[in-house]
């Protein structure tokens, strides 16, 4: 059974083995992998695996789909045959995340899904929805489910209410179509307008171009005439919160996702608008059930931007190092 391992620090770290067929126990199920979607933390960990803590060897991402192949003793919500995605952490079956699910998330503190065949928990894995291929599942599990985590879960998010999203990576796109979804207006920010033009169809109410508007959170409240964004869903990189701040209205919700966002941030706005800002790490089982459900419902499409074969693996991440991509790059096998 193949397999990639981060050996040391950069792509160039990774290397593909062969590893003994893994064997699912009790309460585990195998799952033979047919695509693996990629996050910038996976690139992050690859980059510098010994300052994140990582025990090397360690099977990279988050993010997989595929068929389970058997299961172990005592399994009962899936069965072999059944087309299912992984949990980005393998813990955390419901309510508020603790110590124990932060333990468990794939191609960190444990293995994740670049390989073959896995063996993941029974509640580590959901079914995946019925009308995507396994390309397009694998795109779900950390980003479809942060931005699902981000709105739905944390924002109640309504009907008729604006959504800043910033730039045209996987959590921002699914923030876009999850409030087209809702019934919300999605404004998107991006200093690309080749991108921009790429994502037209995707519904966005309105868009600005970071690269002629580098006052973007100024002309965010043009578009709300003064009053702000009811939430943002912050993903950008140093610097991009205090404007994001700037652009929600008083009393509104900044959802703080991942590892990009940062920057200093004086407090004060935060204050004085009575702005809710709540730091978003993926999500639960439960979370993803529902938001698989929805997704069926709405037939709603990810956006791929490329897929690259399994033996071009590291491609896939230097693919995304350029971050060039609008949407996600996945690997098939």
């Amino acid at each position: 059974m193949r397999a990639y391992e981060i050996r040391s620090g950069g792509i160039d770290g990774l290397a593909l083995v062969e590893r003994a067929r893994p064997q699912p126990g009790p309460g585990e199920v195998l799952v033979r992998i047919a695509a693996v979607s990629l996050n910038y933390r996976d690139l992050a960990i690859l980059r510098d695996p010994l300052a994140r803590g990582i025990a090397l060897p360690r099977v990279p991402c988050s993010d997989g789909a595929g068929e389970v192949l058997a299961v172990g003793p005592g399994v009962t919500r899936v069965q072999p045959g059944d087309r299912v995605i992984s949990c980005f952490f393998q813990a955390w079956t419901a309510g508020p995340i603790g110590p124990e699910a932060m333990a468990s998330a794939l191609g960190g503190p444990i293995d994740g899904v670049l390989a073959e065949e896995v063996v993941l928990r029974e509640g580590g894995v959901t079914l995946a929805p019925s009308h995507l291929d396994f390309t397009e599942a694998a795109t779900l599990p950390c980003a479809a489910l942060t931005a699902w985590h981000a709105l739905v879960e944390s924002g109640r998010l309504r009907p008729g209410e604006t959504v800043l999203c910033l730039g045209t990576g996987g959590v921002s796109l699914f923030a876009l179509q999850i409030a087209r979804l809702v019934g919300a207006q999605p404004i998107l920010v991006s200093s690309s307008p080749a991108k921009l033009e790429r994502i037209a169809d995707l519904g966005a109410a309105a868009t600005v171009d970071r690269s002629t508007r580098p006052d973007w959170e100024k002309a965010v409240l043009e578009l709300t005439r003064g009053r702000g964004v009811d939430h943002v869903v912050e993903v950008g990189g140093g610097g991009t919160l205090a404007r994001s701040i700037e652009a929600t209205r008083i009393g509104g919700h900044v959802a703080l996702i991942g590892i990009l966002a940062g920057g200093a941030v004086d407090p004060t706005p935060i204050m004085r608008k009575s702005i809710r800002l709540q730091g978003i790490y993926v999500g639960s089982r439960a979370m993803q059930e529902a938001m698989v459900r929805a997704f069926e419902a709405a037939e709603l499409r990810p956006v791929v931007h490329r897929w690259f074969r399994f033996e071009e693996a590291p491609d896939a991440f230097r693919a995304l190092e350029r971050a060039e991509h609008v949407g996600k790059i996945v690997i098939e096998l």
